[in-house]
């Protein structure tokens, strides 16, 4: 049998396992983040589509990864207090993982495999971003440059339905 996106779980910051099947119905914005990238502005920009969309049906999950450049020196609690105090987040934080490689997570797997159209489906830096569908679709892959404001309207859509 295939496995779809409810199939799927993870663990958040403290341990607790979130079912992927407990967010249907919901758009789900999934990122792997590191306090440390360049890119960690973004986190700023993740709450505010967060605070402007959660009580529509937005959810978004931050996964601390510290596959590059060891730019997350953090655990996972750690990344979720500095992610809060340095950039007011309050969206999921989840478990720190690994987004490629031998030890990728489920998750990041089912995300990267054969969903791109690039010429290698892996996850290249901190802060790829995944749009999944009210009904479990990966519907986009946007790339660690593009900032979450600029997905906005593409947020919009899948909300609308």
């Amino acid at each position: 049998m295939k496995t779809t996106f409810y199939d799927l779980s993870a663990e958040d910051a403290d341990g607790k396992q979130i079912n992927m099947q407990d967010l249907k119905g919901k758009v789900i914005l999934i990122v792997n983040t590191a306090s440390e990238c360049g890119f960690s502005g973004q986190l700023k920009e993740l709450e505010k589509l967060y605070k402007e969309y959660h009580n529509i049906g937005l959810e978004i999950l931050a996964f601390p990864s510290n596959n590059f450049m060891n730019q997350e020196p953090c655990s996972a609690t750690e990344a979720r207090d500095v992610y809060g105090e340095q950039h007011g987040v309050s969206f999921n934080i989840m478990e720190k993982i690994d987004v490629k490689g031998d030890n990728i997570h489920p998750l990041f797997k089912y995300l990267t495999e054969g969903k791109s159209g690039l010429i290698t489906n892996s996850v290249k830096w901190n802060f790829t971003k995944f749009l999944v569908t009210r009904e479990g679709v990966v519907a986009k892959r946007f790339p660690p440059q593009k900032s979450p404001l600029d997905i906005e309207n593409d947020i919009k859509k899948y909300l609308a339905g």
